[in-house]
């Protein structure tokens, strides 16, 4: 990608894609039939999983000939949960596993959703992949670039099909928004905003859990993975999304939904440079990551910096005024994708515009509509909306071997900007790329 406009990156992008159903022809020992029942595991019977994959996957496992006969979880209590669970919810036999060694052992699980800690994503797709199963890969795919290369390449390799949990871009919402912007009737993005606020105590804090966790109830060294070893902590376990390494909090959580969107709607690989700023301003209770941030992007062309545009991303956890949002800005108007329009607000009115001889440039007020003509409401967009079609997208994609939405370019692309983005908090630098070596640049 050095030196590549963003011309060159969607060739290259597209070679890569289309190169990947040419890998490893091992990894096409069993094609699905209409008939073939897809078996699926379970890796991490977590949160996320069972509140949003879990229903999203049953919603189409009739349709798509899908079903669950495994959980692998390092944790007695969740895999005991998740066997219980998945065994009332499906009224099937579900088998529970200690670890992921068990699970890729058997013969009879084509399939897994990865749901664990965010610093274990890439590595448990590694694995997954590279035991020759496809897998739906919750989001951050990586917030290292060291992980972040290892499940692009195995994913590569393999051939595999894996879905990355960013399910904006299997929302019709979003596709229609990058349909627009992509027919050039938007105009050239000059700004971007991006908000996610809540004010929720209890936001990714499990005190009960955390006083009833013991040592011995998980396997401890098989959680840290590779991490450098340290004491059994139950609060870095249950609560890993308030201390880095296991999450960079508000950014590995939140902002890399947003900011893929930035890249799916402009063909973008990376940024151009991030800078950070925030801290810990309320909830003193022990956490080492960040409760309140705003991070800024410069965006264009690799290799034009008179081009190009700037990202504003802001998250506090503590005042959900504003909430979430995106907005996108051309010198037109305004495309809003939490009130699903297009409108001419902040456009260049004739006022303005006859000051200097130039006509004025407003942009219709439209809705957001899906491929049938039909206005997109709030019953089709949303994340149990949204999780729901990434969800079928993944299924229908192992059963045709296709590209699927959130794929693994996408992700290692999200991958990049979050290295970046906790580069920038972590020193109090500018960030930069060096796209040869595949790494964040550390500036002054």
């Amino acid at each position: 990608m050095q030196n590549s406009s963003r011309r060159s990156f969607l060739k290259t992008s597209a070679a890569a894609l289309a190169a990947v159903p040419l890998a490893r022809a091992s990894s096409y020992a069993r094609i699905f039939g209409a008939n073939d029942r897809v078996r699926v595991g379970v890796v991490g019977f977590s949160d996320r999983f069972r509140s949003a994959l879990l229903p999203a996957f049953l919603q189409h496992a009739k349709d798509l000939n899908f079903e669950f006969v495994a959980v692998s979880d390092i944790w007695d209590q969740r895999r005991e949960e998740g066997q219980a669970h998945l065994e009332k919810l499906t009224g099937t036999r579900i088998d529970a596993v200690r670890n992921n060694d068990e699970l890729y052992a058997r013969k009879d699980v084509d399939a897994v959703f990865v749901a664990t800690a965010d610093f274990q994503h890439a590595l448990h797709g590694v694995e997954a992949v590279r035991a020759g199963r496809d897998a739906y890969v919750e989001k951050p795919m990586a917030h290292t670039m060291e992980d972040a290369r290892a499940i692009r390449d195995a994913v590569r390799e393999t051939g595999r099909i894996v879905q990355i949990g960013t399910q904006r871009r299997s929302s019709p919402v979003y596709q229609q928004a990058y349909d627009f912007i992509r027919s050039g009737k938007f105009g050239e993005i000059v700004s971007v905003l991006m908000t996610w606020n809540v004010n929720q105590p209890g936001r990714w804090r499990r005190p009960k859990l955390v006083a009833g966790l013991r040592e011995d109830q998980v396997d401890w060294k098989r959680y840290l993975m590779k991490l450098p070893y340290e004491p059994f902590d139950p609060r870095k376990y249950v609560e890993f999304r308030l201390f880095w390494p296991y999450s960079s909090g508000i950014p590995d959580q939140w902002m890399v939904h947003q900011i893929d969107t930035v890249h799916w709607f402009t063909g973008l690989p990376r940024p151009r440079s991030v800078v950070a700023n925030g801290g810990i301003y309320f909830w003193k209770d022990g956490r080492k990551n960040w409760d309140t941030m705003t991070a800024v992007f410069d965006y264009g062309p690799l290799d034009d910096p008179s081009k190009g545009f700037q990202v504003v991303y802001s998250s506090r956890m503590t005042n959900e005024a504003g909430e979430v949002k995106e907005l996108y800005y051309s010198n037109g108007g305004t495309l809003d994708l939490d009130k699903r329009t297009v409108s001419p607000e902040g456009g260049l009115t004739k006022r303005f515009a006859d000051e200097m001889n130039m006509p004025p440039n407003l942009l219709p007020k439209i809705s957001l509509i899906d491929s049938g003509g039909r206005i997109v409401t709030s019953a089709d967009t949303g994340d149990d909306a949204d999780t729901s079609a990434n969800v079928r997208n993944w299924m229908e994609c192992v059963r045709s071997r296709k590209t699927p939405n959130a794929h693994i370019e996408a992700g290692y692309s999200h991958s990049v900007a979050l290295c970046m983005t906790i580069a920038a908090i972590q020193t109090g630098r500018r960030i930069t790329f060096d796209d040869a070596k595949q790494e964040v640049v550390t500036g002054a």
